[in-house]
């Protein structure tokens, strides 16, 4: 089991450590195997190795619908912050109606893919939650943040690769939201959003 007073670099391989950084640095509750390996460029057998040790150590859990970071977990992290990397560049922006609770249409978006963006995961704290995506070559991340009757979208270049893609699948899951608003019967359209001007669709 691992030893608490030390540096997690020190408890696990370079693989694990990897693993450990991607789960920290994205403040992930949950996640899917596949969604990791296309954030870590990992083969599936030496992820399922990892993720094996992390769950015999307490610090994930498989469930239904892919890993949960357990508390331990959590702690673990807290305690053993590792170094982030990459920042994020804001896409788009909107406002959400009021008139359907975003649990739910967080809920309906959990697990969805979006064009060429493919499910990876989602964080949430006390304020909000966001869902996170990635591209199918596993070079752009797309984070949704849900925060008090707002929208953001987020995407980060985990190598140099053109935005485009990522931005007009976010124009698809605004279009997704929209749909999820409208099929309710209760929804406004959104009521403002915005583009980062510098790239094109």
């Amino acid at each position: 089991m691992a030893e608490e007073g030390r540096d997690p670099e020190s408890l696990f391989g370079e693989n694990d450590t990897n693993v450990l950084r991607v789960i920290g640095e994205e403040d992930l509750m949950g996640f899917t195997f596949d969604g990791l390996k296309r954030r870590l460029g990992m083969h599936p057998e030496t992820l399922s190795r990892v993720l094996y040790r992390l769950e015999d150590e307490g610090i994930v859990e498989k469930g239904s619908s892919g890993y949960r970071v357990t508390e331990k977990g959590k702690e673990f992290l807290r305690l053993h912050p590792l170094s982030i990397n990459g920042s994020c560049l804001p896409l788009l922006q909107t406002l959400l109606s009021p008139d359907v609770p975003i649990q739910q249409i967080v809920s309906d978006l959990k697990g969805k893919w979006f064009g060429v963006l493919r499910w990876l995961g989602y964080s949430k704290n006390d304020e909000d939650v966001t869902l996170k995506w990635i591209t199918e070559d596993g070079e752009v991340q797309v984070d949704a943040k849900f925060s008090k009757g707002e929208l953001s979208i987020e995407a980060k270049q985990l190598q140099d690769k053109d935005l485009n893609s990522a931005l007009k699948a976010s124009y698809q899951l605004i279009g997704y939201i929209s749909k999820l608003y409208s099929r309710r019967g209760r929804a406004r359209r959104v009521a403002y959003f915005k583009a980062k001007s510098s790239l094109s669709v």
